[in-house]
C-alpha cells in the first residue's frame, strides 16, 4: 500500500449522548455529583440537549472508567444498566415503548440499534427459536477496565428496557458474559436472580417464550406502526448514500480479528458474484486487497490514538499473525512506528 497522506476516516464507532444520563444517574444514586466529571469531558447541558449529538466510543469508555474511579465502585456498570431508560436511546426507545409485547420491543431495540449506537465490531442481534430467543451483544474483546462496564450496562439495560415496556419483571433464563468472573459477580447474580455464565462464547441474554409474550399495557397500534415507519425511514437514510467502497470497508472491519477476510464472503453478503464485485471495485479505482489494508490502517490508527490497547491487542484485533507483523505493516503504511504515532497523537 502506498504511503498514507490522508487522515484516517474510519472510527471505532459512536453512540447517542443519551447514554451519558444513565452514568449520571448511577453516580447520583451513590451520592456523587457527576457535574465535575461531565465538565472534564466537555459534556455540558447544551451539548447533551443537541438533537442527534453523538459521543465516540473511546470517549464514552474513558468517561465510564473515570466514573468508576470517581465513585470507587468497580461494579458501577450494573448501576448504569439499572438506570438505563428507553428514552436514552432516542427514537428506537420511544418506538419500543409502544410495542405490543416484549418480543416486539426487543426486536425493535436491536434492529434499530444503528440509530443510537454504531460500532465497527458488529451489530446486536435478536435470534429466536421455538423455545425462546437470544439477545446478543457483539464482542468487544480484549476486555479491560475500560470496557467491561459497557457489556454489563448494555445487557442489564436491555433487561430494564423490557421491564419498562411490560411494567413487570422479566424472567431471564440465562445471562452469558465473555470475560472472566469479576470480584463483584455475586452482586450481578443477586441483582438479576438468574444463572450467569462467565468466560462464555458470547455476551447475551436468554428469554423464554413466556417472557417474550408479556404484553405492553400501554400498547397503541396506530402509534406503534407510525413510529416503526419513522425508524425504518431513518435506518434507510443512514445507509442510502454509502458507496460500494464504503459498504465493503464496513463489512471488512468486523471480520478482521478472525483472520484474513476474503472477497467471496463479502460478495455473498452483498448478493453479488465475486467477479462482479471485483469489476465494480475496479471501476472505483481500487481492489479488495487495497481495501483490507486501508481498513486495517484506519482502524489501527484509531486504536492507537483513541484507546489504551497494547500493540499486541491491536495486532490480534486486526487479524495479524504476530505483533511484529502488525508493527512492520503499520510502519510501511504510516512511515512511522505505532509507538511514534501514539506519542505524536498524545502530544496533539
Amino acid at each position: 500500500m502506498n504511503k498514507q497522506t490522508t487522515q484516517p476516516n474510519i472510527r471505532l464507532g459512536d453512540l447517542s449522548v443519551g447514554f451519558v444520563h444513565s452514568i449520571t444517574a448511577a453516580m447520583n444514586e451513590q451520592g456523587h455529583c457527576a457535574r465535575e466529571l461531565l465538565e472534564r469531558f466537555e459534556l455540558d447541558a447544551e451539548h447533551l440537549a443537541q438533537p442527534g449529538a453523538r459521543l465516540s466510543i473511546p470517549r464514552y469508555m474513558r468517561l465510564g472508567h473515570a466514573a468508576i474511579q470517581y465513585t470507587g465502585n468497580p461494579a458501577l456498570g450494573l448501576a448504569i444498566g439499572r438506570h438505563s431508560s428507553l428514552n436514552h436511546i432516542g427514537l428506537a426507545g420511544v418506538t419500543a415503548a409502544q410495542a405490543p409485547n416484549a418480543r416486539a420491543a426487543a426486536r425493535c431495540i436491536l434492529r434499530f440499534e444503528p440509530l443510537y449506537a454504531q460500532n465497527y465490531r458488529g451489530a446486536s442481534q435478536f435470534i429466536e427459536d421455538h423455545n425462546g430467543a437470544w439477545l446478543n451483544f457483539y464482542s468487544i474483546a480484549p476486555y479491560n477496565a475500560y470496557n467491561c462496564f459497557v457489556v454489563e450496562s448494555v445487557l442489564l439495560g436491555w433487561i430494564n428496557h423490557l421491564r419498562q415496556v411490560c411494567q413487570s419483571d422479566i424472567d431471564i433464563q440465562l445471562l452469558q458474559i465473555e470475560y472472566p468472573e469479576p470480584a463483584y459477580a455475586a452482586e450481578l447474580i443477586q441483582q438479576l436472580n438468574c444463572p450467569v455464565e462467565f468466560n462464555a462464547p458470547y455476551n447475551r441474554i436468554r428469554l423464554s417464550q413466556d417472557s417474550l409474550a408479556l404484553n405492553n399495557p400501554n400498547y397503541c397500534p396506530s402509534t406503534w406502526h407510525a413510529l416503526l415507519e419513522l425508524c425504518e425511514e431513518q435506518l434507510i437514510g443512514k445507509t442510502r448514500h454509502y458507496s460500494l467502497v464504503e459498504q465493503v470497508s464496513q463489512m471488512i472491519a468486523p471480520l478482521l480479528k478472525n483472520g484474513e477476510p476474503n472477497i467471496e464472503h463479502i460478495a455473498h453478503k452483498l448478493r453479488l458474484p465475486t467477479w462482479t464485485l471485483r469489476r465494480k471495485l475496479a471501476t472505483h479505482g481500487t481492489q479488495f486487497r487495497q481495501l483490507v489494508n486501508q481498513t486495517r490502517f484506519e482502524l489501527a490508527s484509531s486504536y492507537i490514538r483513541d484507546t489504551e490497547l497494547t500493540f499486541s491487542e491491536i495486532s490480534w484485533l486486526l487479524g495479524f499473525s504476530s505483533p511484529e507483523a502488525f508493527q512492520r505493516a503499520f510502519k510501511r503504511w504510516a512511515q512511522q512506528t505505532p509507538g511514534e504515532f501514539r506519542r505524536l497523537a498524545r502530544k496533539n
